[in-house]
């Protein structure tokens, strides 16, 4: 397998860290934005979108960081991290949607205002990840895991962004149940972090 990624994209991480997770071996191929690379024939050949991640599993192409782990769950039969079952499965899917909505237009959006400058309203979108992470972290109050009694791609779908927030300037330190949350993922077999960029909260060495 074959994983085009960016080194500093939470969505890339998502599917780096259940490839490592999982314990599935892959090739990373960094895609050089500040070069247009993602805009180049040949990349928007495989995704048209011109993002990352997109994972090319012996030929067959699979875009969208979501869409991965789904694949990915599928493809190894990995049910213990993607339900068969249909309440399991709508679980999952509930989760997969706040990753692809709140959570992209909170603490992620946050972040791409301090590291690459993005034109966000810095305070609407720091009170969207505010918003979104009182309701995970009342979500979890009652269990350790989003969507099951261990973890699933709803969990490796929402971490990267969350781990990340501080970058955001999106402070953590009232989330209690979300912080025990990010470190039972942390101590995962096969963890993987996304590299910590000193922006936002991290500037002044105040990371959550």
């Amino acid at each position: 397998m074959k994983l085009y990624s960016l080194r500093l994209s939470g969505h890339a991480h998502r599917a780096r860290l259940f490839l490592s997770l999982v314990g599935q071996p892959f090739e990373t191929v960094e895609v050089d934005f500040a070069g247009g690379q993602n805009r180049s024939p040949d990349f928007l050949a495989i995704n048209p979108f011109g993002q990352v991640p997109v994972l090319d599993d012996d030929g067959t192409i699979v875009p969208d960081s979501n869409a991965i782990l789904v694949y990915l769950a599928k493809k190894l039969g990995r049910s213990d991290w993607l339900p068969e079952d249909a309440e399991g499965a709508a679980r999952v899917q509930r989760w997969l949607s706040v990753a692809a909505g709140p959570i992209a237009y909170g603490p992620c959006a946050a972040r791409l205002v301090t590291l690459f400058g993005a034109g966000f309203d810095a305070e609407e979108v720091i009170a969207r990840a505010h918003t979104i992470l009182a309701l995970i972290d009342a979500e979890l109050s009652a269990r350790d895991w989003l969507a099951a009694e261990h973890p699933t791609i709803a969990d490796v779908a929402l971490y990267s962004y969350i781990a990340a927030a501080p970058e955001g300037n999106v402070d953590l330190a009232s989330y209690g149940n979300v912080r025990a949350w990010l470190a039972r993922i942390e101590a995962l077999p096969g963890f993987v972090a996304l590299p910590a960029s000193p922006v936002g909260l991290n500037a002044a060495g105040d990371r959550a």
